[in-house]
């Protein structure tokens, strides 16, 4: 379990009287769509998606190459689904 220290705490109990949860858990889904839209702004977002699509793997080892692919696939959103399994070979 993971606990919001601070800034986040009060952030997140902003976000909770915002969306009018009154003592309902807040599934993940929500929580992720609030905390990414506050922490990770779409200008970084789109350096991410920039990024991914323009790795090479050059001097890389095959597992340097591997690692920094799946860090940066999570940012690209044709990427991130059960169909685009076969695209990833491509890329």
């Amino acid at each position: 379990t993971y606990v919001l220290r601070e800034e986040a705490n009060v952030w997140w109990k902003n976000v909770k009287l915002r969306i009018g949860s009154d003592g309902v858990a807040i599934v993940w889904e929500i929580f992720k769509r609030e905390f990414l839209r506050k922490y990770f702004p779409a200008d970084v977002k789109n350096k991410k998606v920039i990024e991914f699509m323009e790795l090479k793997q050059g001097n890389l080892s095959v597992a340097e190459y591997s690692a920094m692919f799946e860090a940066l696939c999570v940012f690209s959103p044709h990427y991130n689904t059960v169909e685009a399994e076969e695209d990833k070979c491509v890329k």
